[in-house]
This record gives structure tokens, sequence and C-alpha cells, in this order.
């Protein structure tokens, strides 16, 4: 009898998990797509293709939900920038500065932002937000660190990597409003030989 169960638990366990990596990847479309005002939960489990009380039962709160999805996204994007080089970046700074604008000008950063502008005039959300960016963050610069060889014992080295990612991001919050990838192109290739010089 014991074993019918463990048998049968399974592949219960497999469909929550199922579930909530549904209601996850639909809530960071729901906010590229229509920002907080727009993301429900309900508009999630819709999107999700489960119920609402499914969808309760995985996040008590929109805020569990959105906070999660944010987690989700920064995992990905680590995730992806490290799927880029999986052998390292062999010294091609050039690479490395135009994968991470790529992350930061792509559907993932974008939600994000949704969820920063949201957390920025909800209190309950906003020291979640802001601690979990803080790690995701500081993951970021290191994966950064590694990808560019960058010896951070130096004189102003830390700064000129942060300087990158600033300057990433910031082309992610342009491309929320037009997305210019020639002027992006030019940008990558001042960046690359800016960060030659100074990283030697």
């Amino acid at each position: 009898m014991g074993a019918v169960t463990t048998v049968d638990r399974v592949p219960k366990q497999d469909r929550s998990r199922a579930t909530r990596q549904r209601l996850l990847e639909a809530a960071v479309a729901c906010l590229a797509e229509h920002g907080w005002a727009g993301s429900t939960v309900t508009v999630v489990a819709e999107r999700a293709g489960v119920s609402r009380g499914a969808a309760q039962h995985h996040f008590r709160t929109r805020e569990d939900l959105f906070t999660a999805a944010v987690e989700y996204v920064a995992e990905e994007r680590s995730t992806a920038l490290r799927a880029l080089f999986p052998e390292g970046a062999a010294g091609d700074r050039r690479a490395v500065v135009a994968a991470l604008v790529d992350l930061y000008t792509g559907p993932l950063f974008r939600s994000a932002l949704h969820l920063w502008v949201a957390a920025s005039n909800e209190d309950q959300l906003r020291s979640r937000v802001t601690e979990l960016e803080a790690r995701v963050g500081r993951e970021t610069h290191r994966i950064a660190v590694e990808l560019l060889a960058a010896d951070e014992t130096r004189p102003g080295v830390r700064e000129t990597v942060q300087g990158l990612l600033d300057m990433a991001r910031g082309l992610g919050l342009a491309n929320l409003l037009t997305d210019d990838q020639q002027r992006r192109e030019r940008v990558v290739e001042q960046w690359a030989a800016l960060l030659d010089q100074a990283l030697g």
C-alpha cells in the first residue's frame, strides 16, 4: 500500500512543479505585455491555463507570485548569460558586452522593470524586490567580472565593470520606448574598446 502511495505521489509532484513553472512564465509574460496594473492573479492563471485556486495554492498573494516571477527572471538571466559562454568568453570582450546588452534589452529585463515600477509604489513589494535585485546585481556583476577576466584588485576596475552594467541597464530602459539596434551596436563597439583599454 505504501509503495502505491509513493508511486502516485511522484506524478502529482511533477504536475505541481509544472503548474508552478507555467504560472511563473505566464507572470513574466503578463508583466512584459501588460505591466503591473494589468497583471492580476486571474489574468496570469488564465494565461497559464490553470484555475485561480490553483494559482493561489502555489502563491498565496499577488506579491508572492510576482516576487517569485522576478526571482525566476533573475535565474533565467544568469543562466542565459552563462549559456552564451559555456567555456568562458576566451577574451572576446565585445561578445560579452553585446551579450549583457542583449539581456538588458530582452523580455526578461522588461518584466523585471515593470515590477520595479510597481515596487516603487507598493510598500509590501518594495522591500522584497529591493532585496532580490541587490542579490541579482551582485550575481550579474560577478558573472561579468569572470567573463571579462577583470582583475578587481586594480584601481578603477570594479567601477568600470559596474559602469558597463549601468550602461546596459540604461539601454534596456531606452529600449522600452524605441528599438534602436544600430545605435546600440555602436555603443557596444565603443564600450568594448574602452574595456580593453581599462582592463588591459
